[in-house]
Parts: structure tokens; sequence; C-alpha cells
């Protein structure tokens, strides 16, 4: 992709724009770009600067691995520097507790934008927080190398960094029970098939396959799509007839827009 001067480069997380697409690069290959709060934090900055004529986002990670998941240093007794420890939050309030791990959702949960299209180029590992970062994307496309894989039950946690609800709607309660219970890998023949990966190429080609697909977004007026991604967003939670009138009314604001009569 086009190296750019970075909007933001801090904390593991970098944030590159160019004309209607922003990359947000995973940059600390070292550790297999390992999470952590810190990380999760500039993950939010990022998402807080994208200027308002972003329509693509596209999250990728520098080196081999997309995200090796928790940085296992959250485990220990001293934590991170600068950073309660796992052992300090669970000493915490239930309402400073639940504060605290919403602040690391907000790192995920803007990437579901209703004005952004978001793209996860995966290669390699992408474990724990890593999947959940990737399903915190709209679409993902994968290297044929691609391990995803839920490890938290086996550390006796839970995913809750906003994983759960897309992995069920792309692969069904079972499926996801089933993955998230066995930490098992989920390799790129079967996220293909299964729905978690839009598109499966060779690793050497996924940079290229993401930006043509990028280019394919920006080739649709915006507001239309952002009228059909909030449509397609809400329709699980909608009756048939609910999501008829949803439907009519998306319409017509898109009619009258085109129509130059809109408000």
């Amino acid at each position: 992709m086009t190296s750019l001067e970075p909007v933001l480069d801090k904390d593991g997380v970098r944030l590159t724009i160019e004309d209607a697409v922003a990359t947000v690069t995973l940059a600390n290959p070292a550790k297999r770009n390992a999470q952590s709060p810190a990380l999760w934090r500039a993950l939010t900055e990022a998402g807080r600067s994208l200027p308002g004529s972003v329509r693509v986002v596209v999250l990728r990670g520098e080196g081999k691995s997309f995200s090796a998941g928790l940085d296992r240093q959250a485990f220990t007794p001293e934590g991170f520097d600068g950073e309660p420890s796992f052992l300090d939050l669970a000493r915490e309030s239930d309402q400073d507790l639940d504060a605290a791990i919403a602040e690391y959702q907000d790192g995920f949960v803007w990437l579901r934008r209703p004005d952004l299209v978001s793209i996860a180029a995966v290669q390699g590992h992408a474990i724990g927080a890593g999947f959940q970062l990737a399903l915190a994307c709209d679409l993902r496309v994968v290297a044929s190398d691609v391990q995803f894989a839920m490890r938290e039950t086996s550390l006796g946690l839970v995913p809750d960094l906003t994983g759960t609800h897309p992995l069920v709607g792309l692969v069904g309660y079972a499926r996801a029970l089933e993955i998230c219970a066995t930490g098992r890998f989920v390799q790129a023949e079967e996220a293909e098939r299964t729905g978690l990966a839009n598109l499966v190429v060779p690793a050497d080609e996924l940079d290229a396959a993401v930006s043509d697909l990028a280019g394919a977004l920006l080739a649709a007026p915006r507001d239309a799509l952002i009228e059909t991604k909030a449509l397609l967003q809400g329709a699980a939670g909608r009756t048939f007839e609910a999501q008829r009138a949803a439907e009519r009314a998306a319409q017509a604001r898109r009619l009258r827009d085109l129509a130059g009569l809109a408000d």
C-alpha cells in the first residue's frame, strides 16, 4: 500500500489517509501485533482522527501475523507500565470495572460506523483479540495462511471486545460456541465457507485484493451505500414487515435526494 505521512503513530497503531481511504496498521510485528489497553486507546483515537472525506477504512497488521491477541504481559502481577493489571481491575467496583472494559471496546466499535465500510486484511494468526478486531470490520479479506482462533475461554475469560455478536451472525450459534469453547484454529477454507472471510487470496496478493475491493466500494454513491449498510445492519433485528417499511423509507429518502427535494 502507498506509504504516506502518518496522521497518528503511537502505541503500535499507525493511521494513514489517502483521499477517501484510511489505513489503520497494527505496527508491532516483533510481537506479532499483540494488543494492550494502550493499543486499544490508540485505535479509538484513530477512529476519532478520521476526516469526513474518509469512506473506507482498511485495517491491517505488519509482519507475518495480523494480531496474535492480547499481550500476555496483561496476565502478570505488574501488568503494563502505567496501567492497572488485570488483578488490579478485578478489585475495582462493578461500575469502574464495567467502565474500563467499555473503554477497551471503544477501540473496536467505531469500525462499524454507518458512514464507513471497514475491511480487515488478515494474514497469519488472528487470535483472541486479533480475531475480534477482524470481526469488528464489515468485511474480511484473508490470506491463504490465515489462522483464526478464539482463545479467551481457555484462559478462563470470555471474548469481550465485541466479537461475539458478529461471530454468531456470521457462522451461527452452534459453530460460534464450538469455536469459542474449543479455541481451535479456523483456517482459510473454512473461513470462506462459513462466511468469516469474504475472499481468500495468496498472501502476496492480499494488499492488491483489498485495494481492488476498496475501489469497488468507492465506486458506489456514498449516501446510497450508507443507506444500504444501515438496512443490512438492522435486518436481523426487524420483522419482515418492519424491514419492508425500512426499505421504503430509505428509498424515499434516496429518491428525494436524487430529485433535489431532500431537506
